[in-house]
């Protein structure tokens, strides 16, 4: 989001919008939610069940922040739509940028401890 940040309000609002429009699509939800069931069979079946419990713990954060807290900022972004109006515009970039970028910072941090994890499960298997 470095790039973005730099645009000004109108061209930051459109960029996002455009990008959670082209998210919503089937190869990217499988992506997103496969991971999960893995996790679960890896649990139940593997020699590794501690790293993979953790792992499948911090991915489901991960899950759960963006649904809970990206996915409404994305749809409250969208709701503002193709405005010209350059005030609302800036009211909407301010209330979505910093917390967007808050819980995408550590979703981030968990889903790369998820990895951590998951290599752990592999040192161990």
């Amino acid at each position: 989001m470095p790039g973005l940040a730099r645009t000004d309000d109108r061209t930051f609002v459109a960029a996002m919008q455009d990008m959670n429009v082209a998210i919503l699509n089937p190869v990217f939800l499988t992506v997103f939610t496969a991971p999960l069931i893995a996790f679960v069979v890896a649990a139940v079946t593997g020699p590794s069940r501690v790293w993979v419990i953790a792992a499948g713990v911090l991915y489901l954060a991960m899950f759960v922040i963006t649904v809970a807290g990206n996915i409404p900022l994305n749809d409250a972004l969208l709701a503002v739509g193709a405005t010209q109006d350059a005030a609302a515009l800036e009211t909407a970039r301010q209330a979505f940028e910093g917390p967007w970028n808050r819980l995408h910072l550590i979703r981030t941090v968990a889903v790369v401890a998820s990895f951590g994890c998951c290599l752990g499960a592999i040192s161990v298997a």
